[in-house]
Formats: structure tokens, sequence, C-alpha cells
């Protein structure tokens, strides 16, 4: 549990400093503007890119969590959703494979015990 709630911060602290709205960019930018570090017809550009780099940050971050938790999975041996569909298809055929053999044998069973009856009688 308290791995869990670590890799919560993890993740929680990570999305503040990768995600950014539109309205944070453009408070960033305005900030700028009066600063006079970016010129006022710069301002949607800018703030445009640091909303696009925000983005691009975020499924980066995305990504390595979704690789981590792959690779852990992949550590521990637990069963893939690919594994368990594998052996659903295992079960049915063998299910199938098995009603076919009882119908079968049970086709047979009273041809045998004709059988049988005839050579006790004689």
């Amino acid at each position: 549990m308290a791995q869990s709630d670590l890799l919560k911060k993890y993740l929680d602290a990570g999305l503040a400093f990768t995600q950014m709205t539109q309205q944070r960019a453009e408070a960033i930018v305005r900030d700028l503007v009066k600063a006079g570090e970016v010129q006022a017809e710069q301002a949607t550009q800018r703030r445009n890119e640091l909303v696009e780099r925000s983005r691009q940050n975020t499924e980066k971050l995305v990504e390595q969590v979704r690789k981590e938790v792959r690779d852990q999975v992949r550590s521990l041996g637990l069963a893939t959703q690919e594994d368990i569909r594998h052996l659903h298809a295992e079960i049915a055929s063998l299910k199938k494979a098995s009603a076919t053999k009882k119908a079968t044998t049970a086709k047979k069973a009273p041809a045998k015990k004709a059988a049988a009856k005839k050579t006790a009688s004689a």
C-alpha cells in the first residue's frame, strides 16, 4: 500500500511539472511581455509553444510510466491478457474434444452391451 502511495506522489509531481494549461501558459507569457522578455506580437506563439512542450512532456512521462509498469509486470511473471485468451481458447478446445469423445463413447456402449449379451446367452 505504501508503495502505491509513493507511486501516486511521483506521478502527481511529474504531472505538475509537465502539465500546463492554456490559461497558465497565457499568464506566463503575459508576465514575460510585461517584463519585456517577449514582444506582444510573439505572445500567442510563445503560449502555444509552452502548451505544446507541456503536452509532449506529459506524453513522455506517461510512456515512461507505462513502460515501467510493463517491465514490472513481466518481471513478476504475471499472466498477460494474451496468455489468458490463449488459455480460454485451449479450455474451449478441450471441452469440445471431451464432449465429442463422450458422445462417441455413448454411441459405442449399447453395441458392446448387445454383443456381450449374445456371448453370455450362447
